[in-house]
């Protein structure tokens, strides 16, 4: 049905004067049916003709089919007023210029739904041999018809300017969104930009402190010296390693703070204490054997469990508890949130970009992230990360 639907719409000129041979058949066997002249058939067949083609064209040539439509009335007026079938083109014209016309058309269609009648009753007040008041009672009729035409058609040019507006509204929430997600990743990128210099600042202090102790030590204890010597290289290649990482996201001038270490895996345990203390369940199990992470990986780490222990806690629902695991796999470290709450089900207000942080930081470090309703029910988050930071990509770049 779709395919029909899409080749009547594709071909309005064969569909419309399909419709209008029932019309010209019916007005042409009217005309035959009366006894006219030569000239006045003539006259009568021209305004079938011309009422036909109006009606067939209305679509496809509109201005065509109103001059058409409307040379045909004022023939009929001039001759003897005779209403055929093919007259029923005059409420297609109507229909269509309330429905797509301009509006000064709409208002001249709306203007002539009243006057053309009462012209055609003064012009032939007994016509076909009726009485005045037949004939008026007729006029009426026709006055209803070409109203109720207007009325359809100009219902429908509501009805799409408001669907136009729709669409355009639309349009214009999708690119606010859009640019919304924009914003949001450039502002989630600066603050991990901001604690990845953080890290490197701490990094930096680290390797000044040992550098002051190697110094010291360089001549009375050597192999102290050379021991702090090989922490400042560890310490270094470290710190250039978080550097890379800064996706050129700059530090605010205007942004003084404290350098200090950032959360990790190490503080898991106080996070948990915390959230537990509002009244949310949650355990933690560690599996594998754990190696030392860098501390921007430990750091995401932490950062995925704390958001996703809070998405649990604002839309998990009421008793909704929630079981975190670490599992080192070697290369790897594997990090599974998941929640008994209301999953898919949970109410949204859309005002968050918390799903967008946490793909922005295992992006940083070559990860992977899927997040979404569990089978089961509630809600799971589950991060892969490398043990030791692999080259990242910059957003949008292979």
């Amino acid at each position: 049905m779709q395919r029909i639907y899409a080749w009547l719409r594709a071909h309005p000129l064969w569909v419309d004067s399909v419709c209008t041979i029932p019309a010209f058949g019916l007005g042409v066997l009217q005309i035959l049916s009366y006894e006219y002249g030569i000239v006045m058939s003539l006259w009568a067949y021209t305004i079938v003709v011309a009422l036909s083609l109006g009606m067939a064209l209305h679509r496809v040539r509109s201005r065509v089919a109103t001059m058409l439509v409307v040379g045909a009335g004022v023939a009929q007026l001039l001759c003897d007023g005779t209403i055929t079938f093919a007259n029923y083109a005059m409420l297609v014209i109507v229909y269509t210029a309330a429905k797509s016309g301009p509006r000064w058309l709409s208002r001249a269609a709306l203007a002539a739904t009243v006057s053309a009648p009462a012209v055609l009753l003064v012009r032939f007040p007994h016509a076909d041999g009726g009485t005045f008041r037949a004939n008026l009672s007729a006029s009426g009729f026709i006055v209803v018809l070409l109203a109720i035409s207007w009325v359809l058609g100009d219902s429908m040019r509501t009805r799409r300017a408001f669907y136009a507006e729709l669409i355009d509204r639309a349009a214009r929430l999708e690119v606010e969104r859009d640019q919304q997600a924009r914003l949001a990743a450039a502002a989630e990128r600066a603050r991990i930009a901001r604690e990845l210099h953080d890290v490197v600042a701490h990094n930096v202090s680290v390797m000044v402190v040992q550098a002051d102790g190697a110094a010291y030590a360089i001549d009375a204890a050597p192999d102290a010296a050379r021991e702090a010597l090989g922490t400042i290289a560890a310490t270094g290649r470290e710190a250039l390693a978080e550097m890379r990482r800064l996706l050129g996201v700059l530090r605010s001038e205007n942004d003084v703070e404290t350098f200090v270490p950032q959360p990790g895996v190490d503080q898991l345990d106080e996070l948990l204490t915390r959230v537990r203390g509002t009244g949310l369940t949650v355990d933690l199990h560690v599996e594998g054997r754990p190696v030392e992470l860098s501390q921007g990986i430990g750091l995401t780490v932490y950062r995925i469990v704390q958001e996703a222990l809070t998405n649990t806690r604002k839309h998990g629902g009421p008793g909704a508890g929630a079981r975190v695991v670490l599992r080192y796999t070697g290369e790897d470290i594997e990090l599974d949130v998941r929640d008994d709450g209301r999953g898919e089900a949970a109410p949204g207000d859309g005002m968050g970009h918390g799903l967008v942080g946490m793909n922005e930081r295992v992006a940083l470090f070559g990860g992977r992230l899927e997040t979404g309703p569990y089978p089961a029910g509630g809600w799971r988050v589950h991060a892969l990360l490398p043990t030791r930071p692999r080259t990242p990509a910059l957003p949008g770049r292979p």
